[in-house]
């Protein structure tokens, strides 16, 4: 192999090896649901798709908020966010805490999480 070739595959190990470093490990809601003890008050990436939402979203006002359940076809989980809730059928990965008696507007989801970050699929 002659220079360039090699300092091209130095470049591009090294590369790979720093997206992977960036990626959060995302946990399946299974385990989560199986050992809440274990991720009580840990942050955590879960992705999947929305099946439920409920949402206050006043335009022209900083009021929004609201709570959505996404499944990842391991289980199910409510996350509550402080932003737009998303629409049913989309996919998306959230990053948050792991809470239990999670409230919002008066309403008791259990387990659940609390949104800190959220990406949505764009396929």
């Amino acid at each position: 192999m002659n220079y360039i070739t090699k300092l091209f595959l130095s470049g591009l190990v090294v590369t790979m090896g720093l997206f992977a470093i960036g990626c959060p490990d995302r946990t399946s809601i299974r385990d989560i649901e199986a050992n809440p003890s274990k991720y009580q008050n840990k942050e955590v990436v879960v992705a999947g798709t929305v099946r439920d939402s409920y949402g206050v979203n006043i335009p022209g006002t900083k009021v929004r908020g609201g709570a959505y359940k996404i499944d990842d076809g391991t289980g199910s989980i409510w996350i509550v966010t402080e932003n737009a809730v998303p629409t049913k059928g989309t996919q998306i990965g959230v990053k948050g805490m792991i809470g239990s008696g999670v409230n919002w507007n008066g309403k008791n989801y259990g387990l659940g999480l609390y949104e800190k970050d959220r990406r949505r699929n764009s396929r």
